[in-house]
């Protein structure tokens, strides 16, 4: 990754920031409630919970045909995908709650999800929402030589192909955490002693990661080989599926926001310097889809509310509607984009359309 340091200009003529931060605070302040989750998002974490591992207990312990397991293994998978998108995100994001060990009690659900939460809060919370859309700075953005995200990544000659095979690998995203993405992380983070607070202790750190990986391995693999009469590589196949369902459902819905035709992707300048200030660089970056629809902003846990989250990720999913008619009026005023697909689909059909561009050999400037 390029080691050049990133500014953002510090001010801003316009005063956009200063101005929709007021208004957001005084929209809380006025209605009197806070900034953190409430009562839907605690109702919300009970159904994921419920969602991610009733089928497991259910497997455990029935004796069920194999099609019930396969159907339950698949509920598990949205369950898991829920859990991340709700409960892990917002905790993560010191959201869910005023206290703080709530949130990191929520944040920590993420090692049943087979990730790590140091690895997740440097690559998410650290380089993805400060440097979003960024090449070489954002790690959303990288998806080494099998997928060209950008204009700015090496184009190679599968990359034509890479709107039919991309969906393929979505799946695996989940999975990797659990066999080898998070030891390739820590070992890249703690190397370069990046950090989202204090940095930990390498020895903690390490132990924490080896520790848990053991504890997930023997909940999801161990534990169903010693209690259910059902042939080793079946439970092998039902632990993939459950990753690949939660992997897919995940990474479109991280896609949608991102790797669109509308989101730019803005580069520095020689010497490290944005264009935009930070806050206005995510409007550039960031794209909202289907939030109109009920369903898609309780279930992704408002990452249909993109835009929202970028500029106030401290601030819970679920006030995301309220407040994005504050931004959406904001941004109209400073003459700003506010990117949204009125539909999911339009959105889906966008980034597909768009790794078809990105796949298309570049034309040789001279």
């Amino acid at each position: 990754m390029d080691k050049t340091t990133i500014k953002f200009p510090r001010k801003d003529a316009t005063n956009f920031f200063k101005i929709l931060n007021t208004r957001v605070n005084d929209y809380f302040k006025e209605n009197k409630i806070k900034k953190t989750g409430n009562w839907r998002l605690h109702v919300k974490t009970v159904i994921m919970f419920a969602m991610f591992l009733t089928p497991y207990f259910l497997i455990l312990t029935l004796g069920l045909p194999n099609w019930a397991n396969l159907l339950l293994t698949i509920v598990m998978g949205v369950g898991m995908a829920g859990v991340g998108m709700n409960v892990m995100h917002d905790g993560n994001h010191g959201s869910y709650s005023n206290k703080k060990w709530v949130n990191k009690l929520m944040g920590s659900s993420i090692y049943i999800l087979a990730g790590n939460v140091y690895n997740w809060q440097v690559q998410h919370n650290v380089l993805h929402h400060t440097y979003t859309n960024i090449q070489d700075h954002d790690e959303d953005m990288e998806a080494g030589r099998i997928l060209r995200f950008s204009k700015h990544t090496e184009w190679r000659k599968h990359h034509k192909f890479q709107h039919f095979y991309s969906i393929l690998l979505y799946g695996l995203l989940t999975f990797n955490w659990a066999i080898t993405t998070d030891f390739q992380q820590m070992y890249r983070y703690m190397k370069r002693k990046l950090s989202y607070g204090k940095l930990p202790s390498p020895a903690v750190n390490w132990s924490t990661l080896v520790i848990t990986k053991i504890l997930y391995i023997t909940i999801w693999i161990v534990l169903p080989l010693i209690f259910v009469e059902m042939a080793w590589w079946k439970i092998l196949l039902g632990f993939f599926i459950m990753h690949y369902v939660a992997g897919v459902i995940l990474s479109v819905v991280f896609q949608l926001a991102h790797i669109v035709n509308e989101a730019q992707t803005p580069l520095p300048d020689d010497s490290g310097n944005m264009k935009n200030t930070w806050a206005i660089h995510q409007l550039f970056t960031t794209v909202n889809f289907g939030t109109k629809n009920k369903i898609v902003n309780w279930f992704t846990g408002g990452l249909n509310h993109q835009v929202e989250h970028h500029i106030f990720p401290h601030i819970s999913h679920v006030h995301y509607t309220k407040i994005s008619k504050i931004v959406k009026q904001t941004a109209k005023e400073f003459n700003l984009p506010y990117n949204e697909y009125k539909t999911t689909r339009k959105a889906i059909l966008s980034h597909f359309q768009h790794l078809k561009e990105l796949g298309k050999q570049p034309t040789l400037q001279y």
